[in-house]
């Protein structure tokens, strides 16, 4: 898909969307060793209580020594959302460019990313050395950072927010559904939910494809 045959993009969110009922980091750190650090991290977070700097930094030390082909492995059992394939396609169909703006690690975000096509991907990275996690976090991103990446692909495709849409389910996405032009809460929280254009819930990710037909000037 060439940029001049472009009309739109959604953003997807990769955690409590695309991984549903449970967050990618929470669902490694069960493998990892320290599952509960993360999970209790990332209901403050949602609490409003701590940033995710803060998350990030706690959930880090859980990596420390594990290698990146172990993490590469564990990605195969992440349990991901129905109809990400088809919805791809269908973004890609009606020239709706997909793209994941995700607070996940930059490893997470990446596999689908690879597997079913998204454009590109956002995220922190996590510090390595000869191919093994540190357990330091290398570069923070917070939901302002994920708003700015999406606004950047938007300006490298040349189009206007206002011909893109978000897909997501919590705090992280807030400040890129005030950016866009459509927002759709999928099985959110109560503040996505009243932050959103559109709310949709169920197991299957093209259930938002209704909502995101009007972005294609036919909804």
């Amino acid at each position: 898909m060439t940029d001049d045959h472009v009309i739109g993009a959604v953003f997807f969110d990769v955690d409590g969307t695309l991984v549903p009922g449970t967050s990618s980091s929470v669902h490694l750190a069960g493998s990892l060793g320290h599952r509960a650090e993360p999970a209790a991290a990332e209901d403050a977070y949602a609490a409003g209580t701590v940033d995710n700097r803060q998350v990030s930094e706690l959930d880090a030390a859980g990596w420390t020594g594990a290698t990146e082909a172990r993490v590469r492995g564990l990605l195969d059992e992440l349990p991901l959302v129905t109809g990400m394939a088809e919805t791809v396609a269908w973004c890609r169909d009606r020239r709706l460019v997909p793209v994941l703006a995700t607070l996940a690690w930059s490893p997470v975000g990446g596999y689908p990313a690879e597997r079913f096509g998204f454009q590109a991907f956002s995220g922190p990275t996590l510090e390595t050395v000869d191919g093994r996690y540190t357990g330091r976090v290398a570069t923070h991103f917070d939901e302002y950072d994920k708003r700015d990446f999406a606004l950047a692909q938007a300006r490298a495709l040349g189009l206007d927010p206002r011909r893109c849409g978000a897909v997501g389910d919590s705090r992280s996405d807030l400040p890129l559904f005030a950016s866009v032009g459509l927002s759709v809460a999928f099985n959110a929280s109560p503040g996505a939910r009243s932050a959103a254009s559109a709310t949709v819930d169920g197991g299957d990710l093209c259930g938002v494809l209704p909502m995101l037909e009007r972005l294609t000037g036919a909804g």
